[in-house]
């Protein structure tokens, strides 16, 4: 019984973690594709740069 206990540690345990990896990838690289992330960033810089040309940004000179 004791063997038993340790091959399912040594080789389903790393298995199922690896498998868990993988689908975390997949999952992550599927939702960023949208480009909600660059259109967030191309915004703020727009508003930023408003701020900037209207003398509002509180920068310190």
């Amino acid at each position: 019984m004791d063997r038993a206990n340790w091959w399912v540690i040594d080789i389903i345990g790393p298995a199922i973690l690896l498998i868990v990896l993988i689908w975390l990838v997949m999952r992550r690289r599927s939702t960023g594709k949208d480009g909600r992330t660059e259109q967030a960033t191309h915004d703020l810089y727009t508003e930023e740069e408003q701020r900037r040309r209207e003398g509002t940004d509180k920068a310190e000179k």
